[in-house]
């Protein structure tokens, strides 16, 4: 039971890293365009270049963290089928 629970930690863990990282590039590109565009006057280039950096970096880091869990899953099953019987330990 213990090991299910850390496994929904770790789950829950990397869905909200996730959205956080979409957002806060979503909005720091959004900011960068908008600051550019204020200082350079050249309203509304700036803000739509740096919101499309934003989102592409969003998505980069979803697809690098889905990468890391998805290596993470595939080590943990080889470490669980070299238990011997293939049966997970109890903790």
């Amino acid at each position: 039971m213990g090991e299910d629970r850390r496994q929904l930690v770790r789950s829950l863990g990397m869905v909200s890293s996730i959205g956080v990282c979409m957002v806060a590039s979503t909005v720091i590109g959004l900011a960068m365009g908008y600051y550019l565009d204020k200082w350079l006057d050249t309203s509304p280039w700036c803000t739509l270049i740096f919101l499309v950096f934003g989102i592409v970096s969003g998505f980069r880091n979803i697809y690098i963290l889905t990468r890391r869990e998805l290596k993470r899953q595939q080590e943990q099953n080889h470490r669980d089928k070299g238990n011997g019987d293939g049966s997970k330990r109890e903790d």
